[in-house]
């Protein structure tokens, strides 16, 4: 890749920047302005966490909200909990790294998997009263199986975390010019005091903010880069031409979703459709969305089944926008970011590089940074200020994901379930608001683990292999085939997850490996995740179906509430269609496809 420059301007005129600014320069001017919104922003969520702490007094008012969410609002928090750094700067740099292909985690890489909890999943996990995906597995595997997948849970959670902290640093460095490690001390000191005075409540009512925030903010950059660019059709011109000024292969690849997935080597991803759809539709995907306790915590918090059913509908809904505020920028970074000086693409290198001192010193981006440059080309006074407030509220809307879903998991099944059985509810709520300041500084630590990725999305989606593709096979299989014994979930989520594991470091150690794992030499990392966690999930099922068969399976009556064939599921309270759960489903789904075919 040739080197990126920087692009130069003068640093921000205010204190902040005075004592904190560190050697790199800022792109733009911070206007009083803009200082004004983002500090309105701050001094907001703090007054929310405030308001609603008399309001946190109870473990279910603490860590599940009291359950009294409308469908709207749980399913706004269950979109913006995912709508952080991970969504906002890891896609935007993914999307310039593999162009059109990043939106699948979008679309075939999540609304299956969002419709398939509403309709399947919620009732098992509303009907038992679950404060956790691991408390559901103590009451269908055992306290063996739980603890196994809380103590990973936990360690995923934390670890996410900094990859919040982390893009939120790098807006600030790459914007502003600030130091990046006052930029993750000021973000995280801010996330542990509105959640653990409110909890989840604060989180979800923060997040619901935090949602209309990132959209206003947002859309700067798409709606003022296809003005310059001159619609889709002009987007694609351009980069055509520049992809083919820098002798890419294929890069008509770079605007189609589908057609370019019969080869592994018709596309800047080095995947062919069975990663896309097996690997990411039907296990990652499936994995994330429907037992990651850090999404599915928002919707156990409505008020009641039906609008359990529906919050999940509703965030599908909008998830499949979502790319017009984050893949979009990336494809326009490849279009219309060029360096000033000689007029050639501006290529991006990786994060070890651009964050190195010497990278630093010759002005190079990684890809993460596309859109805080993108940002920085568009925005000047007041609409910096919303566009940066956007970016923070979607950091700060991750963080505070991971921190809560970290709180309750640790204080119900880690310390209430292997430390104090006997812990009284306010022992458990006093637990909660203490764990989320230690969960904030671990999350601090992983900030920095974070910033030796080559991009966040690489990592994230790694650690997804490790340990959500197992779980996924372990509660689907517990939840829909009454054979499953305690002993299969237990060793089947165990060996899926010591497997995936072990392929990862496999690569690490001998990169030849690869061919194995992904099946093509010409694997990029995120391929070699999608893979990875398809034979990990897989592993997973085939031991839980062995020990199974080699075991004792529970009686019925003991699996009332927990599995389909032993489970009464009620009947909801007869409404008109248009207010039915699985009717909006089907909306969603023709739109679904719709939207895939458009962009084949």
């Amino acid at each position: 890749m040739t080197r990126g420059c920087a692009l130069h301007g003068a640093r921000s005129e205010n204190l902040i920047s005075v004592f904190f600014a560190n050697s790199v320069p800022s792109l733009v001017h911070l206007s009083a302005i803009d200082l004004v919104i983002i500090v309105f922003y701050f001094a907001l969520v703090l007054t929310i966490g405030f308001y609603l702490k008399e309001q946190a007094n109870t473990g279910e008012d603490f860590f599940m909200a009291g359950r009294e969410m409308t469908a709207w609002v749980a399913g706004l928090a269950f979109l913006s909990a995912n709508l952080g750094s991970l969504e906002l700067m890891g896609w935007a740099g993914n999307a310039y790294k593999y162009g059109i292909l990043a939106a699948h985690w979008y679309w075939v890489g999540a609304i299956p998997a969002m419709l398939f909890l509403a309709l399947v999943m919620m009732p098992f996990y509303y009907i038992c009263k679950t404060h956790s995906v691991p408390g559901y597995l103590k009451l269908r595997f055992g306290p063996a199986a739980q603890a196994l997948s809380s103590i990973s849970f936990a360690l995923m959670t934390v670890l996410m975390s900094g990859i919040n902290m982390y893009a939120m640093a790098v807006v600030m460095r790459v914007v502003l010019g600030w130091d990046i490690h006052f930029s993750i001390w000021v973000s995280s000191i801010t996330v542990a005091v509105y959640v653990a005075l409110g909890g989840l409540r604060s989180a979800i009512f923060n997040e619901v903010l935090q949602f209309f925030l990132i959209w206003a903010g947002a859309l700067l950059v798409p709606i003022l880069g296809l003005i310059e660019a001159g619609g889709w059709s002009g987007l694609k011109q351009r980069i055509l031409q520049n992809l083919t000024e820098l002798h890419v292969a294929n890069p008509g690849a770079y605007t189609h979703a589908w057609s370019t997935l019969g080869n592994f080597s018709d596309n800047p991803m080095g995947i062919n459709w069975v990663g896309i759809v097996f690997g990411l539709g039907a296990v990652i995907s499936m994995g994330y969305w429907t037992t990651d306790f850090l999404v599915v915590q928002r919707v156990l918090s409505a008020k009641d089944l039906r609008a359990a059913k529906m919050a999940p509908i509703i965030g599908a809904a909008f998830k499949m926008m979502v790319p017009f505020i984050v893949i979009l920028p990336g494809l326009l970074g490849l279009a219309l970011l060029r360096d000033p000086h000689s007029g050639a693409l501006l290529r991006l290198v990786p994060g070890d590089l651009a964050w190195s001192p010497e990278g630093q010193a010759q002005g190079l981006h990684s890809f993460d940074e596309v859109l805080p440059l993108m940002l920085a080309r568009y925005c000047g006074p007041g609409l910096l200020g919303l566009g940066i407030t956007a970016l923070i509220a979607g950091f700060m809307s991750g963080m505070a994901g991971n921190v809560s879903a970290f709180a309750t998991v640790w204080t119900y099944d880690i310390y209430g379930e292997m430390i104090n059985k006997n812990a009284t509810d306010q022992g458990k709520v006093r637990m909660g608001r203490w764990c989320t300041m230690v969960g904030m500084v671990i999350s601090i630590l992983t900030a920095y683990l974070a910033m030796q990725a080559h991009s966040i999305m690489d990592y994230v989606q790694a650690l997804f292999s490790f340990f959500i593709a197992p779980l996924f096979a372990t509660v689907i299989l517990g939840m829909l085939w009454k054979r499953a014994t305690s002993a299969a979930g237990f060793w089947g989520l165990f060996s899926g997850t010591l497997a995936s594991i072990g392929m990862y470091a496999w690569v690490k150690v001998n990169p030849l490996a690869v061919k194995y794992v992904a099946l093509s030499p010409q694997a990029q990392d995120q391929a070699q995740n999608m893979f990875r966690a398809l034979w990990s999930c897989l592993l997973c099922a085939v031991v839980t179906i062995v020990v199974s068969l080699a075991t004792k399976p529970k009686s019925d009556s003991e699996l009332n509430g927990l599995v389909y064939g032993a489970t009464e599921i009620p009947k909801e309270t007869y409404v008109s269609t248009l207010h039915r759960p699985w009717f909006w489903a089907l909306i969603v789904g023709i739109a679904f496809v719709i939207v895939n075919i458009i962009f084949w």
